[in-house]
C-alpha cells in the first residue's frame, strides 16, 4: 500500500505488503526508513496521510505464532523447543507483546533483605485469554488486583519457553512488581533436551542463556525461573551452575533488576529428588543465581534446617506454597495462612503458587469475594511496598467491566478483558476503628459503574455517634515531592448520604517538612494533612482541571487541590468521611471512587508531543456477513496501525475510527457520519483493526475510513483533538 494525496489518487496504486521477517532489527528498520520517504513528502503538505487500497479478497498471510489464525487478532506466544529458542530474533511482529516499560520505581526496593512474597500464577496451561494483547470480550475472566502484597510475579506454563503475555507484565509493573518467565524442561523430551545444551562444552549453554537474556530484554519482563524436572547426566548437571552464573551475570547487565530463580528439583548428582528444602544436595544451584523456590511438602522441621543453609540469604529462599493444597502440604485454599506464618516465623520469602485457585475451583460468580477473602486472611503476612514516583494516576479500572466509559460518558457496552488496561490498585480489606470497632470502613472493587474505564473502588463505612470520621488509607507511597503538586479526587456518595468525603495524605518527618496549603488535623496526627479543597483550578491549569469543584455527569463531583511542599516525601493517601453538620446519629455511606490524581503541577504546562507518521499496512478484506447472507454489500477491514511517539510519556492510546459512510461492527447500530467510534487501547506504537465493518464503495468511486490516535498521558488528562495522530484509507473495488 502506499500514500497517496487527494490530487494523485486516481494514479495511486496498489503496494505489495508482504513484510519478510528481517535478519536483523537494523535491516528492518533501513527497509522501513527508505518504505517512508515517499509519505513524508505527502504528509508535509496534510494534516494526515492518506492510503490508497484496492480491494481483494486474497490477502498475504501473517505469522501464525503472532496473530490468531482465523480474526487475525495479536496474541502472545510460547516457544516450544530448543530449536525455536535458538532461532527466535527480534522481528517486527514482536512489537505488539513488548512492555511499555520498566517496573516503576517502589520502596523497599527488591533488593533488600525483607522477606518476599512471590505469586507464581499457573493456570490451565497458560495462554487463556489474557493472550489477546489488545484485549478480548470475555464475559468472567480471571484478574488479579493484590499486587501491593506481591513483589515478583511468575508466569509458568509447560511449554519450554514461556514468554509472560504482554498484558501481565504491563500490570505489575504499574505496581512496581517484577515478572519472570519459565523456562521448564520435563520428561524424557526434556533429558534430551537438556543433553543438547548442557551436556557439551560452554558455547551450548551460553547459547542458550543469551537467548533467555535477550527474550527478557526485549519484551521487557525481569528475568526467569529455571524448572528443569527431569533427570541429568554427570555431563549436564556438571554444566548447570556454569549455566546459572553466566545467565545470571548477563541478564544482570542487560536487564536492570533482574532475576533468575531455580526451582527444587534436580540434585547435584543429577538425579530428579525433589527436596522440600534448600539442603547440601541443591545448594550448588542456590549459589549460582539469585533465589531458590522450594517444593511444596515442607515441614516446620525443613525450614528450620535451612536456616543454617541460608545464612544472610533468608530472603532468596522461596518456600513453595501449593494453594491448591496437593500432596503434603501445610496449608492450603483458605488455610493458606497456616503456611505463611510458619514462613515468616522463620524468616524466608514466600513462593505462592496458583493462588487462582479462587477462580478455578469455586464459583465464578463469587470470584470477586473469595479472592478478597483469600488475600484478606494472608494480609498479615504480606508486607506491602510503595510506589515512590509521579505522576500517581489511578482510576481504579481493572483492566476489565461490563461496558467502556470516558470520564463519564459511556462509550461501549459489552464485556471486555484487557489486562494493560489495569490501572494502580489500592489496599483492599476492612479497617476497623480502634476501640469497641463499631467505626469501619471496607473497600471493594465494582464493575456496576465507572468514571474512566469499567470498574471504580466501591467504599462502604459506618460512622459511630461518639467519633466525627472514619477513614481508609489506600495507597502507601514514599515519593519525593516537587515544589508544588496538583490533586484531583473524583467522586460519588450512592443514596441519600451527606457524610464529607475529603482527601488526606501524610508526609514523612514533618518537623523539618514545609508544607503549604494544607492544614494538620490534630496535634496527634500532625504528619496527616488534609488538603483545601481549590473552588476554581489555578489559571495556568485552569485548560487541563476546568472541572475542579463541579457536578459532573452520572452524579460525579471532582476536588481538586494544589499543596506547596518543600523537602518532604508524600507517604500515604487516606479518604476521610466526616458525619454532615449537625448530626448525632450513627451514619452509614456508601461512596464510589472515580479518579485520584497526584502529580506535579509543572509538569502540566510542558507541551505535548503530537503523534507522528501514522502509516497502516498488512490489510486484510473480507465480505462482511451480511454480504454473505445476501444483505445488503459491505466489507470488513483488518489492518495494522503504526506510529512514533515517545513511549516513556505515555498512560496509552485510545485508537479511534470515523467512516465515511454509514457502518458499524457486526450486531451494532449505524453511526452518525464521521462521528469518531473508539476502537480499542494500545499500549505500543502499533494497533491492530480488526474486522471494522465498512459500506463497500460504489462503482467509480472511493470509500474512505480514517483512523485517529489519542495519546493519554501519564498525567491522564484529555488531549486536545489537534495533538493526535491520523491518517486516512481511500479504498475501491477492482475493476472487473
Amino acid at each position: 500500500m502506499e500514500a497517496a494525496g487527494t490530487g494523485t489518487r486516481t494514479a495511486a496504486r496498489r503496494q505489495e505488503r508482504r513484510l519478510q521477517a528481517p535478519a536483523t532489527l537494523e535491516k528492518q528498520r533501513d527497509r522501513r526508513r527508505r518504505g517512508r520517504l515517499a509519505r513524508r513528502r505527502i504528509e508535509e503538505d496534510q494534516e494526515e496521510a492518506v492510503f490508497r487500497e484496492v480491494v481483494s479478497f486474497t490477502p498475504d498471510p501473517l505469522p501464525v505464532r503472532y496473530y490468531e489464525k482465523d480474526t487475525t487478532r495479536p496474541i502472545s506466544f510460547y516457544l516450544s523447543s530448543l530449536e525455536e529458542l535458538l532461532a527466535w530474533t527480534p522481528d517486527a511482529e514482536d512489537g505488539f507483546n513488548v512492555a511499555l516499560g520498566p517496573p516503576e520505581c517502589r520502596q523497599p526496593p527488591l533488593s533488600s533483605r525483607r522477606p518476599r512474597t512471590l505469586m507464581c500464577h499457573d493456570m490451565m496451561g497458560g495462554y487463556l485469554d489474557d493472550k489477546f494483547i489488545q484485549g478480548s470480550a470475555t464475559q468472567t475472566p480471571y484478574s488479579f488486583y493484590h499486587w501491593q502484597y506481591i513483589d515478583i510475579f511468575v508466569y509458568f506454563s509447560h511449554h519450554t519457553v514461556t514468554i509472560p503475555p504482554v498484558g501481565w507484565t504491563n500490570a505489575a509493573h504499574r505496581h512496581g512488581v517484577c515478572v519472570l518467565g519459565t523456562f521448564i524442561t520435563e520428561w524424557k523430551d526434556g533429558e534430551r533436551l537438556c543433553e543438547a545444551f548442557l551436556a557439551g562444552d560452554e558455547r551450548s549453554y551460553r547459547a542458550v542463556a543469551d537467548q533467555l537474556v535477550l527474550i527478557a530484554q526485549f519484551f521487557r519482563f525481569d528475568g526467569w525461573l529455571i524448572n528443569i524436572e527431569n533427570s541429568l547426566s554427570l555431563a549436564a548437571v556438571g554444566n548447570v551452575p556454569h549455566f546459572l552464573r553466566y545467565l545470571t551475570s548477563q541478564l544482570h547487565q542487560q536487564v536492570p533488576g533482574g532475576l533468575v530463580l531455580w526451582y527444587d528439583s534436580v540434585v547435584s548428582s543429577g538425579q530428579l529428588r525433589w527436596q522440600d528444602e534448600l539442603n547440601e544436595q541443591n545448594r550448588v544451584f542456590f549459589d549460582s543465581c539469585d533465589g531458590f523456590f522450594t517444593n511444596y511438602n515442607w515441614r516446620e522441621e525443613h525450614l528450620e534446617r535451612m536456616l543454617g543453609q541460608a545464612g544472610e540469604r533468608l530472603a532468596d529462599v522461596y518456600v513453595g506454597v501449593d494453594v491448591f493444597a496437593r500432596g503434603n502440604v501445610v496449608g492450603g485454599r483458605f488455610d493458606t495462612n497456616k503456611s505463611l506464618e510458619l514462613i515468616r516465623k522463620h524468616g524466608f520469602s514466600a513462593a505462592l503458587f496458583a493462588p487462582g485457585w479462587v477462580y478455578e475451583c469455586l464459583e465464578k460468580g463469587d470470584f470477586f469475594q473469595n479472592q478478597d477473602k483469600f488475600w484478606s486472611l494472608l494480609e498479615r503476612y504480606l508486607p506491602t511496598h510503595s510506589i515512590c514516583s509521579l505522576p500517581f494516576v489511578t482510576s481504579f479500572c481493572l483492566g476489565m467491566g461490563t461496558r467502556r466509559v470516558c470520564y463519564g460518558q459511556e462509550e461501549a457496552v459489552g464485556p471486555w478483558y484487557h489486562p494493560s488496561a489495569q490501572e494502580i490498585q489500592p489496599l483492599f480489606g476492612e479497617h476497623r476503628l480502634e476501640g469497641d470497632g463499631r467505626g469501619w470502613v471496607k473497600t471493594h472493587c465494582c464493575l456496576e459503574d465507572a468514571w474512566n474505564g469499567g470498574s471504580s473502588l466501591l467504599i462502604r463505612g459506618l460512622i459511630p455517634p461518639e467519633v466525627g470520621t472514619v477513614a481508609v488509607r489506600l495507597f502507601s507511597l514514599q515519593v519525593p515531592v516537587p515544589p508544588k503538586i496538583f490533586l484531583s479526587l473524583v467522586y460519588k456518595l450512592e443514596g441519600p448520604s451527606a457524610v464529607g468525603v475529603a482527601l488526606e495524605l501524610t508526609t514523612v518527618d514533618a518537623g523539618s517538612c514545609h508544607v503549604g496549603g494544607i492544614s494538620a488535623l490534630s496535634a496527634e496526627t500532625s504528619s496527616r494533612r488534609s488538603p483545601r479543597p481549590l473552588r476554581v483550578p489555578p489559571t495556568k491549569l485552569a485548560k487541563w482541571v476546568g472541572r475542579c469543584g463541579q457536578q459532573l455527569s452520572g452524579g460525579w463531583v471532582q476536588r481538586c487541590y494544589e499543596v506547596n511542599l518543600r523537602g518532604c516525601l508524600l507517604q500515604d493517601l487516606f479518604i476521610n468521611f466526616s458525619r454532615p453538620p449537625g448530626s448525632q446519629k450513627e451514619e452509614n455511606f456508601i461512596c464510589r471512587l472515580g479518579e485520584l490524581q497526584v502529580v506535579d503541577a509543572n509538569s502540566l504546562l510542558t507541551p505535548l508531543p503530537q503523534v507522528q507518521a501514522v502509516t497502516v499496512s498488512h490489510v486484510r478484506w473480507q465480505p462482511a456477513a451480511s454480504e454473505r447472507e445476501g444483505g445488503p454489500a459491505g466489507l470488513q477491514l483488518s489492518c495494522t496501525l503504526h506510529w512514533a511517539y515517545l513511549l516513556p510519556r505515555i498512560r496509552c492510546f485510545r485508537i479511534h475510527c470515523c467512516r465515511g459512510s454509514e457502518g458499524g461492527s457486526p450486531g451494532s447500530r449505524p453511526l452518525e457520519l464521521g462521528r469518531p467510534r473508539l476502537l480499542g487501547l494500545a499500549f505500543v506504537n502499533r494497533y491492530r483493526i480488526v474486522d471494522l465493518v465498512v459500506a463497500a464503495a460504489e462503482p467509480g468511486r472511493d470509500g474512505r475510513v480514517e483512523f485517529l490516535v489519542e495519546p493519554v498521558p501519564k498525567e491522564g488528562f484529555l488531549v486536545p483533538r489537534a495533538e493526535w495522530g491520523r491518517a486516512a484509507m481511500l479504498y475501491s473495488m477492482p475493476h472487473t
